[in-house]
């Protein structure tokens, strides 16, 4: 009986803690593989930029006309994209659906 509720506290454990984060990675994961050359990123810290180069697991964005930073991928929050000429916008937020700061409130 004791060895029942054991599975059974590892399975909601597995299920609650788990899966999301195994989610959530690779939603990140294949947000930072479709990351291009000039695409508009936000970081985990909140500075926004440009990606103007990239190497390996690091990009190069530009945050300020002429100042170009080099930052890790895990760093990457989420791509931005603006309105276009017709007027919609469409954003890329990994964070979104996790409520954190990741919303278009600018």
């Amino acid at each position: 009986m004791d060895l029942l509720i054991i599975a059974a506290l590892f399975a909601i454990f597995w299920a609650v803690l788990i899966l999301p984060q195994r989610k959530r990675l690779k939603r990140h994961n294949e947000m930072v593989a479709s990351i291009e050359v000039g695409d508009e990123l936000l970081l985990t810290s909140g500075i926004y930029g440009t990606v103007t180069d990239s190497f390996d697991d690091d990009f190069f964005i530009e945050v300020s006309p002429g100042v170009e930073i080099r930052i890790a991928s895990g760093a990457v929050a989420s791509r931005i994209e603006f309105e276009d000429d017709e007027g919609t916008t469409e954003t890329v937020d990994e964070t979104a659906d996790e409520g954190d700061a990741g919303s278009e409130d600018d």
